[in-house]
Parts: structure tokens; sequence; C-alpha cells
């Protein structure tokens, strides 16, 4: 293997490296299995420091090229000459659809109580109550900030904010949902901003959104109360600013919806995540908050990348930075709302809806997914195993997943594992209560219907996909 590297150049010299390689393993020069020198033996070769060379290696390794070896370096991957180019455009940019490498990382640690719950369930540390149990999450809005942040920037409007408040707090609310939390839930969040570019008064308004989603869920008879945050600044770590927050909860533990009844002969309710709920001040494209990376450089164009460069990571390939046809304010083809309402749209929460039917019909639910990352094909990783999932019913694309997917080409079978593509929430339960639950989701106006079944797998959890005239295989 050979590098010609140009350390006068304006590229940077570890983005030369992924690059040469990148392109050795293209072309065949780098074959399957084939052993890359050591990081000591390229970093003197080519008089290089060795952290920038782990650096071009970790991030090969992100975009699943190579795999390292124990001891032994990095060697080509075996699916590398053949990685698809939309999930390497996706991790190129430093992101991950699914978070395999995050799930390996984990999945030898403790599971809880519950290991096939949505979420980590633990003994009730908080009052010592054998009969209870303690739940706690924490997600944030990603970088759907930064979507909030250009529009601020371009407009002066800080309540564009207000909704990246209520993103951080449904990506943790949702997901408390599926595994029956329905008592208090308490709340906190952290603000990391850059404050040149973040004054006090974007602060104000994401309290300010926070504060009056809380109140309005509370309206609706979801418990959910503010416990403080923090804010800090950070300038040296982001140049806009990420919202994070952290739910609690306290249960019982005969009230836990663990998981272990998703099994084959069931019927699954998808929960739309378009239009306007009762609870809801407008309508809803149905983005959530995952795949708000590759929305917001596939759809906008380069004009933000030269006015905002805070905004991006400039170490990432140029090319892949703001490469869309739109700006905030063209309108969004097939729609009323324009790009920068649907990408910004607020997540959805569905907790009324999960509430009502764990109150008024206990028992019905005998599983929940939260289609956040891996959207999709998140049902996969939960079951009671050799599950089927097969989801031959589902909502008409929405028009910002059809343009997300035309700006950027990405092939449907990916688009399904990025984004929720319509419906957010799944409900399992037995075929004949299905209606039941259609219809309390209809008494929130929130489109709901069957958009799929569960079966009995002969090869461990999978799931079938119609999209129009395809079909789309996925295997956990």
């Amino acid at each position: 293997m050979k590098l010609e590297i140009e350390t006068d150049s304006s590229t940077p010299v570890f983005q030369q490296i992924i690059d040469q390689i990148h392109f050795q393993i293209n072309t065949g020069d780098l074959k399957t299995g084939e052993k890359l020198p050591s990081i000591r033996s390229l970093a003197a070769e080519y008089g290089l420091a060795t952290n920038t060379v782990v650096k071009a290696m970790r991030q090969l390794e992100f975009r699943g090229l190579i795999i390292a070896q124990d001891r032994s370096g990095y060697l080509v991957a075996k699916n590398a000459a053949s990685v698809n180019d939309n999930a390497s455009r996706y991790q190129a940019r430093g992101v991950s659809s699914d978070k395999t490498e995050v799930h390996k990382v984990v999945e030898n640690l403790d599971h809880g109580l519950f290991s096939n719950a949505f979420c980590k369930i633990t003994e009730d540390y908080l009052t010592g109550n054998p009969e209870q149990c303690n739940v706690i999450h924490a997600d944030g809005s990603g970088t759907k900030s930064i979507i909030a942040y250009l529009a601020y920037k371009e407009t002066g409007d800080t309540s564009v904010f207000h909704g990246i408040s209520q993103d951080s707090i449904v990506m943790n609310l949702d997901d408390l949902l599926c595994v029956g939390v329905n008592g208090r839930i308490l709340l906190s969040n952290t603000v990391n901003r850059n404050a040149l570019n973040c004054p006090g008064e974007v602060i104000g308004a994401l309290i300010k959104g926070g504060e009056d989603f809380l109140a309005q869920l509370r309206d609706f008879g979801v418990n959910i109360y503010s416990g403080g945050g923090e804010t800090a600044d950070v300038g040296d770590l982001t140049g806009t600013i990420v919202v994070d927050s952290v739910a609690v909860s306290v249960m019982k533990k005969k009230d836990v919806i663990t998981g272990d009844e998703i099994k084959p002969g069931l019927a699954i309710v998808g929960l739309s995540s378009t239009g306007r709920a009762s609870y809801e001040n407008k309508e809803n494209s149905g983005i959530g908050s995952n795949g708000l990376t590759s929305a917001r450089h596939d759809m906008l164009s380069k004009y933000y990348a030269q006015h905002y460069p805070e905004s991006f990571d400039s170490n990432v390939d140029p090319s892949l930075m703001y490469c869309g046809p739109y700006k905030l304010e063209s309108p969004l083809p097939e729609s009323n709302l324009t790009v920068g309402e649907a990408i910004l749209s607020p997540t959805r929460t569905y907790a009324p809806v999960i509430y009502k039917l764990l109150g008024e019909h206990p028992g019905l639910i005998k599983g929940l997914i939260h289609c956040s990352g891996g959207a999709q094909t998140k049902c996969i990783k939960f079951g009671s195993g050799n599950v089927h999932f097969i989801k031959d019913n589902l909502f008409p694309t929405p028009p910002v997943f059809k343009a997300i997917q035309e700006a950027s080409k990405t092939e449907w079978k990916e688009m399904y594992k990025v984004f929720n593509m319509g419906h957010r929430m799944e409900v399992y339960c037995d075929p004949n209560d299905a209606e039941q639950i259609i219809a309390v989701a209809n008494s929130f106006n929130i489109d709901a219907q069957v958009i799929g079944r569960t079966e009995q797998s002969e090869s461990g959890n999978r799931l079938t996909l119609h999209h129009r005239n395809e079909m789309f295989e996925y295997q956990s």
C-alpha cells in the first residue's frame, strides 16, 4: 500500500489517508482480507504523528471499510468493496443509522430486571421498595438543534427553539412509554452552547418552549415535571447549541411491559407521525429527531456552509456538507409547508394516547416499539426471539421523506433504516384488539392502522417490509 501525502495541501493529512485507502479498496488494489501496515509503521514511513494515522483508521473502520484485529492491526473488511454508497455517505458524516458499534459495546453489560424491555429497568434504588422499579433514560434533539440555529440566524426568531425543547423531551418520554410508564415523570436537561453564537435569548426560548410543552402534556393527563437543568458554555466543543435531557420514573414491577409478549400471532398497529394531533398547535411533517444529519445536509444548499461554517465539522469531506437543492424558506414539494417548517417540525409524542390505552384498556398492549434509532428496523432488536415482523400495509410516504430521498438518491431500503417514514410508534396487540387501539388514537386526531403482523421465524428475528412494488428484508 502506497500513500502520497502532501503536507502543504488544504486537505488535512488524515483525510488524505482516508481518501487514498478508500480509493485503493474501491479499485481492488487493496483486497478483501488484506492486512494494512501497522499504525506505527505508517507514521514512521511518512513522518506523521501516530494520532493522525489513528484518526484516519478509525474513520475507515466506522465506514465499514476495514476491521480491527486484536494486536494485529487492520484488515480490509469482507464487504468493503460493496459497501452501500448511501450507508457509506451516512457514516462518512460521523453518524450511524442503527448504532451497531454502540450495541456491540453494551451487549454484554447488565440489561436490567427485564432483558427484553425497551429501556433498562432497575430495582427501586430511589425508595427501596421491592415491589417497584426505576426507569431512567437520557437522549436529546441531536443535530436538529443546528437547523433551528440556522433559522434563528437567518430570521432572528428565537421561537424556532421551542420545538427543539420538545424534541429533547419526547425522545426520552416516548421511550419510557414503551415499558409502560404511566405515572409521574421527572425531567432535567443540559444545554451546551457556544455563547458567542447563541446568546441568552436562545436559552430563554428553550426554557419557555420546554415549560409550555410540559404544561400542555399535563393538561392531557401526562404527569411530567421539570427538575431544572444546567447550561454550559462550551465553545470549544460546539459551534452552535446542543440540547439533551434525562427523564426518570418509578413504577410498579407488575405494570412493566417487558417485551416478552412480542411473539408470533400479533397485529402491529402504527400510529401516524403526520397531520395535526388534538394536542398539537400546527401540522406535523412527521420528521421526528432521527436522521437529521442526512436531512440537513442532503436537503439544504451550500449557502449554509458558506455563511455558517460553525454549523458543521470541517474534518468531513466538504462534498458531503450542505449539498442539497433547498433553502429553509423553499416550498416543500407536495406539501403546504416550507422545507424549514418540515425539517423543524417538532417530534410528536404519543404519550396522551398511550396513557389512555394503559389506563382504560389494561392488558391490551402486548408490546410497544418507538421507531427511533434504526427507524422501521428497530423492532428486530426486541421480541421473544424468532419473530418474523411483516410490515405490508404502511402509511403513504410523507412529502418530507420523499424530498429527502429525491435530494440524496438514498435507496428506499436505507431510508427505512434512518427515518420513521410515516409512523413512529408501533402497538403490538391481539388482532381482535386492533380496532380499539385505532379508535383511541383517532380520538386524539391521530391516524392509525394495522401496518403489519408477527409470524414465526426459523432464523432469529427478521423483518420483511413492503414499499410500493418492492420488498426489503432485514435480519437481526
